[in-house]
């Protein structure tokens, strides 16, 4: 998943972030959710919106509301423990909530590299997971690197490179960096927009910045509608028509990480909005050391922010700099949410007597 390259619309309109979980959690809660998914999952939507990522946020919580009424997604339990060798792990996951898995599973790969120095957790047959880069401060605030993947092995929106149609899902990937400052956050997808996004443009009339997409035919084009219909196109991977066997080539990878370890993907043919997820952790202190290891990655912060911008660039930024910023002024003044948001929200919230969060006055 790419960050939304636009800040939410719609005024000065700002929540509380405790209220936000709060409201969130409640729907879940009321629609099934047990144990501590409903607070789990509701975090990690309003964590993405803090974070700027403003089409995986609360937008997907109407989504996964609904996902719960057609028992797409399952509410209650605990995952199933396919293989668990101490440093590496394997979950099926039930289809239950991916939010709460992919929490869960950077928690466990944590936990293990602690004590092995390296934590790997694969989960096969998730639910969607959301935001990869709402997981990411649940390692590197314990001083540990961290990269989590995904991909959908049900859906195929995405070409791989000189192709026209698609094959395999935009593959985000993540990266956690701790450094002597706030860690770098690198959220990424193998395709050059997701498929949030494409829609989101699609709704709103809007064409995509370049030539993110092939038509039918194999054309380049910049109208997300190419991407639906009879005959539908596909998303370019990243590096576009141009470049594009680099993204193919980290898709494949991400593919591989995801189902190939999990024992689970495309080639059994599964249906229904999902998830294979990679989850890597590792803890500098059982390699060169911790100290070590943070000395370097501050001097390379240090050095990509001292570099003299280009022309029209106000400075250089480190990957999830501006998203911290975000957050860090949303908990202080209020979640600005992406119009729409709280409106396809509301019959869940009728439907279950859940009052709806008030704005900051």
């Amino acid at each position: 998943m790419t960050p939304d390259a636009t800040p939410p619309a719609g005024g000065d309109v700002r929540y509380p972030a405790p209220a936000l979980v709060e409201f969130a959690a409640a729907l879940f809660a009321a629609a099934g959710c047990d144990g501590d998914k409903p607070d789990v999952i509701a975090r990690g939507l309003v964590e993405a919106d803090l974070l700027g990522h403003t089409t995986h946020g609360l937008q997907l919580a109407s989504v996964y509301l609904a996902e719960l009424e057609a028992g797409a997604m399952s509410p209650r339990g605990e995952p199933e423990a396919v293989a668990d060798r101490g440093a590496c792990v394997t979950w099926d996951g039930r289809r239950l909530p991916g939010v709460w898995l992919a929490a869960r599973a950077v928690g466990l790969a944590a936990d293990r590299a602690a004590t092995y120095g390296v934590g790997t957790v694969v989960v096969r047959r998730s639910h969607h997971i959301g935001c990869l880069a709402a997981f990411l401060q649940r390692a590197t605030d314990r001083g540990m690197m961290v990269t989590v993947a995904s991909s959908d092995p049900a859906a195929a929106s995405v070409a791989p490179f000189g192709g026209r149609r698609a094959v395999y899902t935009p593959n985000p990937l993540a990266v956690g960096i701790p450094t002597g400052g706030d860690p770098i956050l690198i959220d990424v997808s193998a395709s050059i927009t997701t498929n949030g996004m494409a829609g989101r443009l699609r709704r709103e009339g809007k064409r995509f910045p370049g030539l993110w997409a092939v038509d039918a035919e194999g054309v380049p084009t910049d109208d997300p509608n190419a991407l639906v219909g009879g005959a539908p196109g596909a998303l370019l991977p990243v590096g576009g028509a141009d470049h594009g066997h680099k993204g193919y080539g980290l898709a494949l990878m991400i593919e591989a990480l995801t189902q190939g370890l999990g024992g689970f993907g495309r080639a059994e043919a599964p249906s229904g909005l999902g998830a294979a997820v990679f989850v890597q952790v590792i803890d500098p202190g059982a390699f060169g050391g911790r100290d070590a290891f943070t000395r370097e990655t501050s001097w390379l912060a240090a050095a990509c922010k001292g570099t003299p911008p280009a022309p029209g660039v106000d400075a250089v930024r480190l990957p999830g700099e501006r998203g911290l910023d975000r957050k860090r002024r949303a908990l202080a003044e209020g979640v600005a949410l992406y119009p729409g948001i709280l409106d396809a929200l509301a019959p869940f919230a009728a439907k279950f007597g859940v009052a709806p969060p008030q704005p900051v006055i």
